[in-house]
């Protein structure tokens, strides 16, 4: 396989300053991280969970090193937030010059510059030749939440469509919105009303179902159990994050966003996770050719500072009545100042051309895995975000329980990685565009020594 060019440079993106490499002082977790854990448990709600049981001392370019010294590939980058690194000196300086002149005024008190300034710079980004306007917040689930605010005032119409598989936040509102009970939702109940489910696309498990018709499919759903004249909003992933990094077949998002436009129903676009640059473009729907008439964004919008937005029509954005969308620390003037900055940083720095370089390693290896490997059933994604579906080799069955233990190994080995999926059976590879090939392939060579060890394993 060709290797991509190689990671910017420690000038661009920080971090790298820390030597990037794999080492492994202690057992993972070593023991100051277990005394921190300990420290957790009796400090810490437990509903507060943590993938890996070691404590950040230090984190840039493609590693984290913990309080024990250890240094670990990441192939998470803290869900997607980092893609500009952990501590990129763009982002640094502009958040440091901030704080110097002020922490917080609220924007719907004394409003400042680099709020408005964010959110020219989302109208002139996000799709659509179009008027818009953006309104910021704190998280994804509150941008969510707030989308879909903005279509039931817009249309004065109550009734909002998500998808099988779907994660869209952990509030009350979003908790119905997202698919899966365990974590999410188990014992938080009841959730807010008017709310419904269709079916996704999902090419690895639809039977051959192509995108038009899986999309035809979850349009008659909602005609005859919701009915057109009910419903305000459609929100939908382009790939879905938590549900599985599923990709849907071609067709499915433009003639579910044809519908929604002849039928006077807003089309929501969630690219928390898939936004700003991590699937090789600035947003998944530009790959699908789609223009939503609203687009959420988080994540990566803030070098790992707390910063979301709403983003759409002119028209749209416009109807709620003012005071109506706001919030104390909503667009805070330290994560706005971030934000310009990794947006200057994902438009100068090549990072959206290193996403998608990523993708092509990412892909070229798992490919290769899997064609020797029949316990990975599936191998999709875009640029920086790709995952790989476990299953029995037998039935083509969920397999949760290799998921886990390759994760967890993993891990041990010095790799951070993240599962998903309804079922609890894909491994996704979200690594920082800040990342070098080395890294990279050191880390898929990790992930390929753990699934041939594991019991049961199929010789290559």
């Amino acid at each position: 396989m060709t290797l991509v060019e190689s990671a910017p440079t420690s000038a661009v993106t920080g971090g790298p300053s820390l030597p990037q490499e794999r080492r492994l002082v202690t057992a993972i977790p070593g023991p100051k991280s277990i005394e921190l854990m300990s420290r957790k448990t009796e400090a810490v709600a437990a509903g507060v969970g943590a993938t890996i049981p070691i404590f950040t001392a230090a984190a840039g370019g493609g590693v984290v090193v913990d309080v024990d010294s250890n240094s670990l590939i990441d192939l998470g980058s803290g869900i997607a937030v980092t893609g500009v690194g952990n501590s990129n000196p763009r982002v640094v300086a502009a958040v440091a010059e901030q704080l110097e002149r002020f922490t917080h005024t609220c924007f719907t008190v004394a409003p400042y510059d680099s709020y408005v300034e964010v959110a020219e710079a989302l109208n002139r980004l996000t799709p659509g030749d179009f008027t818009k306007r953006s309104a910021l917040f704190n998280s994804g689930a509150e941008a969510v939440e707030n989308a879909v605010k903005i279509a039931r005032h817009y249309t004065r119409k109550q009734a909002v469509v998500a998808f099988d598989h779907a994660y869209h936040g952990r509030t009350n509102l979003t908790m119905g919105l997202t698919a899966k009970n365990q974590p999410y939702k188990n014992g938080f109940g009841p959730f807010a009303p008017e709310i419904y489910r269709a079916p996704l696309s999902y090419p690895f498990r639809d039977g051959g179902l192509d995108g038009v018709e899986a999309a035809e499919r979850a349009i008659l759903q909602i005609e005859k159990q919701i009915g057109v004249e009910n419903l305000a909003a459609l929100i939908i992933e382009p790939i879905q994050g938590e549900g599985g990094f599923i990709v849907p077949a071609d067709g499915f998002l433009p003639t579910l966003l044809a519908w929604t436009r002849a039928n006077g129903v807003v089309f929501i676009a969630d690219e928390v996770q898939t936004g700003f640059g991590r699937t090789g473009q600035w947003f998944a729907s530009d790959a699908e050719g789609i223009v939503p008439d609203i687009i959420v964004t988080a994540k990566g919008i803030a070098g790992g500072l707390p910063l979301s937005a709403v983003t759409g029509r002119a028209e749209i954005m416009d109807a709620a009545q003012v005071g109506g969308l706001g919030g104390t620390y909503a667009g805070s003037p330290i994560a706005c100042a971030a934000a310009l900055a990794t947006i200057d940083a994902y438009e100068n720095d090549g990072l959206i051309e290193r996403a998608a370089a990523i993708g092509e390693v990412l892909l070229g290896r798992l490919n290769e895995l899997a064609a020797s490997d029949p316990r990975i059933g599936d191998v999709r994604g875009r640029g920086a975000m790709v995952a790989i579906e476990l299953v029995d080799p037998a039935t083509g069955a969920p397999d949760a329980a290799i998921t886990g233990r390759v994760a967890g190994a993993a891990h041990k080995a010095g790799v951070i990685v993240l599962t998903c999926g309804t079922y609890g059976n894909v491994i996704r590879f979200l690594p920082p565009l800040t990342i070098g090939d080395d890294l990279l392939l050191e880390g898929l060579g990790v992930i390929a020594d753990v699934l041939a060890a594991d019991t049961g394993a199929v010789a290559a």
